[in-house]
This record gives C-alpha cells, sequence and structure tokens, in this order.
C-alpha cells in the first residue's frame, strides 16, 4: 500500500541548479513537491563553478546570437529560451536580492562574486515553494506499472516514493567526485530513450613538453593557439591560456576541447602552435625585439629573455632554445651584440609559435561539462516533456547539447529547470 506522506505531485531527482529551479518552480505553482538529492548536501557542484564564483550566466541579449552557442539544438531550444532566457535569468535573481555584473566575454556573475549566494537563491525560491528535500536520498530503482509508466522511486534505503510525474535532473558525468554517475543516463534508457554516449567536453588538454607543465600557474590573458591535425593546419582560437601540471586550461583551451577531441578521434598526430602576440604581426615583433636587445647589448642572452617574453614565459624561452635544434643553433650564454640576424629571427618565430603536442583530453574529474544525453527529437523542448513518457521531464546536462564555457551550461539549466518546473 503506497504511504500517503510519500505521494507527490512531481518528485524531481537531483538537486544541481536546473533540479533546484525546477523543483522551485513547480512548488511556486502549488504543487506538492519532492526533490531527491543523493548527496547528503544541495548545491556542491553549483557552490564550485567558477572557481567558487559561479559564471551564472552570459550576458548575450541577442537570443538568437546566444542559441548560436548551441550549436545543432539551437532550433530546440527556441521556445523554453522564449519562455525563460538570459534577462529572465538576470531579473530573477536580482528580484531575490542578488545583483549580477557583467565581465569580460559578457560573463555574469554574481556581485557578491560568491557562488554560495546563489545556492542561497535557489534554497529560499524552493522554501517559499514548499519544497520537500531530502539528501543523502540515493534513487536506486524506477517503480514501473504494467504499461511501463513511471509511477515511484525506491531508495537506497529502501524507501519508496511516488509522483504522478517525475522531472530527471541529475546531470552529466563531469566532476564525478562531486557525486557525478550519470545514473540518469542509464534510467532514460531504460525508459526507451536515445542517449549518445557521453565524454569529457569543456575540460582541459594534456600535453607532451615538459616546458608547459614547468610553467604550471602561470596564466596569459591574450593568445592565440592554432591546431594542427599530422601538420595541417585545422583551426585556431584567441584567448586566455592557463598552463598547468598536466597542461592546458583556462577558457581558451576549455572551449577549443571538443573540437579537439575530434581531431584525436581520428588517429592522427595533433599538435598545436602558441602565438604570444597575435595582434603583432611578425615584422612589427621583429623590430620590438632588436630594439629590446639594442638596449641590452652587453647582457647575455639568457639574462635578456625575461624582457623579450610575455610575462612568466621566460623558463619557456630559455627551455626551447636549449634543448631544441633550430636552423641556426643559440648558445644562452652569448652576448647580445653579438647575436646574428638568423639568430634573432629564431626567438622570434619562437614568439610568433611556441610548439607543443597534444596528447590527449583530461578526464570527467576535470570536466567542466561533458557531452552526450538525451536525443532532443525525443523531448518535447516547449515542456521539456519526455515524447515518450508523458510524465517524465528531462534538464539540463542530460540533454545532448554542446556548448562553450562562459556562463552558457548554467543558463541551460536555469532555462531548462524553469520551463519543466512551469510545465509539470
Amino acid at each position: 500500500m503506497k504511504k500517503t506522506e510519500n505521494n507527490y505531485d512531481v518528485i524531481v531527482i537531483g538537486g544541481g541548479p536546473s533540479g533546484m529551479m525546477a523543483a522551485g518552480g513547480a512548488g511556486e505553482r502549488g504543487k506538492k513537491v519532492l526533490l531527491l538529492e543523493k548527496n547528503e548536501r544541495l548545491g556542491d557542484k553549483l557552490k564550485a563553478t567558477g572557481g567558487g564564483r559561479c559564471n551564472i550566466t552570459n550576458a548575450e541579449e541577442d537570443k538568437e546570437a546566444l542559441l548560436r552557442h548551441y550549436g545543432q539544438a539551437k532550433d530546440f531550444l527556441q521556445s523554453p529560451f522564449s519562455q525563460f532566457g538570459v534577462k529572465d535569468t538576470f531579473a530573477f535573481f536580482e528580484n531575490q536580492g542578488l545583483p549580477l555584473v557583467v565581465e569580460a566575454r559578457k560573463r555574469a556573475f554574481p556581485a557578491t562574486q560568491k557562488a554560495g549566494d546563489v545556492f542561497r537563491v535557489l534554497e529560499k525560491f524552493m522554501r517559499t515553494g514548499k519544497v520537500a528535500i531530502k539528501t543523502g536520498a540515493q534513487v536506486v530503482k524506477l517503480i514501473k506499472d504494467n504499461d511501463q509508466k513511471v509511477t515511484g522511486v525506491i531508495l537506497a534505503n529502501h524507501e519508496k516514493c511516488f509522483a504522478s510525474n517525475f522531472i530527471f535532473a541529475t546531470g552529466g558525468l563531469s566532476h564525478p567526485e562531486l557525486g557525478a554517475t550519470g545514473d540518469g543516463f542509464a534510467w532514460l534508457k531504460s525508459l526507451g530513450h536515445t542517449v549518445k554516449e557521453s565524454s569529457p567536453d569543456i575540460v582541459p588538454l594534456a600535453v607532451k613538453e615538459k616546458w608547459v607543465k614547468d610553467l604550471s600557474g602561470v596564466s596569459l590573458s591574450f593568445m592565440k593557439i592554432t591546431f594542427f591535425l599530422d601538420g595541417v593546419k585545422k583551426f585556431s582560437k584567441k584567448g586566455k591560456i592557463l598552463f598547468t601540471h598536466f597542461g592546458l586550461s583556462g577558457p581558451l583551451i576549455l572551449n577549443s576541447a571538443r573540437e579537439v577531441k575530434y581531431l584525436i578521434q581520428t588517429g592522427g598526430i595533433v599538435t598545436a602552435q602558441i602565438d604570444t602576440c597575435p595582434d603583432t604581426d611578425i615584422g612589427s615583433l621583429e623590430k620590438q625585439v632588436i630594439k629590446i636587445l639594442d638596449q641590452n647589448k652587453n647582457k647575455s642572452l639568457k639574462n635578456v629573455l625575461p624582457e623579450i617574453a610575455p610575462d612568466g614565459l621566460a623558463p619557456a624561452l630559455i627551455n626551447l632554445l636549449t634543448k631544441k635544434t633550430w636552423p641556426v643553433r643559440l648558445d644562452l650564454a652569448k652576448k647580445v651584440h653579438s647575436l646574428t640576424k638568423e639568430e634573432r629571427r629564431v626567438i622570434v618565430d619562437l614568439l610568433k609559435a611556441l610548439p607543443l603536442t597534444i596528447t590527449g583530453l583530461m578526464g570527467f574529474d576535470r570536466a567542466v561539462v561533458s557531452d552526450g544525453g538525451v536525443d532532443l527529437a525525443e523531448i518535447d523542448t516547449r515542456a521539456m516533456r519526455s515524447r515518450l513518457h508523458p510524465n517524465i521531464y528531462v534538464t539540463g546536462d542530460l540533454l545532448n547539447i554542446s556548448r562553450p564555457s562562459g556562463g552558457f551550461s548554467l543558463q541551460l539549466c536555469w532555462t531548462t529547470g524553469y520551463v519543466a518546473g512551469k510545465s509539470v
């Protein structure tokens, strides 16, 4: 016999951003809502986003321009983003007493610069909607009737919870240390949905070269990186690079990772070159280098390189010029006034093309976002409802939607969560 107290209008499985938004939205409409979160606390992943600052959205006001960032999913997202878009996100948080500020690349953050404040707004939203919350509540099985309609869930402690409707908001596979296991993918497959296999998407890159790892912690604001497959140029991007103990990270790298993944999957050799002065042509850069050398004629090349290289990159130049056999061999102990034109050109060429070998993508534990998920053709995105099971709704990272970093992932969560909560 079903216990009356365990009967709900809506059960939301997953207490991440989209789950909390969906639960609060359904509760606001007077629905009896239960939110199930398998972790002992809500919002751990949200609190860790943006280095603890929470890149809450991207302040691109042109809806069509915004949707282009979601690639092939853009046509499916027209309706949900018309119902709850970027302006609605700003209004939602600001009406809850949390103003937003816009930084470089239109990234929007809470004015307090604290992800915890974003969580507290969502917590208040759910509390206002009288959402019942169970943490440490891992769903281990779906309960179905004879027609394969989901009617309830069984928790790890054998407790059974029943509802008329279910919102799946369990997230993808990124950050397994925060509880991501891909349970939602397995359940949706069991319900007959087509689920594209997940892999790290917005993720740092691993490289072969030791000089990169020796620069761990160095961050450069405006670089250009060009990727090659078997020596053939494939694409270039500009932005911020962070050198790490395993390779490369930072916005520029994260937003290149998906395309690099496809190159790696060909089985060819993927290499890259970093242009440290992307807005300076090689002739102008050579003049700048000559000017610095002329000002330090009696110093050794090794001691002048820190003045030539962008901040923090001198060790890389020293390493590369020492260990690499260039067309002209350089002696770092040589006095600057003795450098030949060919030797100066080697330095300039290196500043325009630091060489790298890409060995792979880092794993789910370092991924900001993983790709894969439910085929959007099987979701009525006007309501985020399954076309196969009318009482099932799907949000956030469970959907097969690719996007770059910069606030687009959380906006997807707010949008799909809101639409599901208002439609269920």
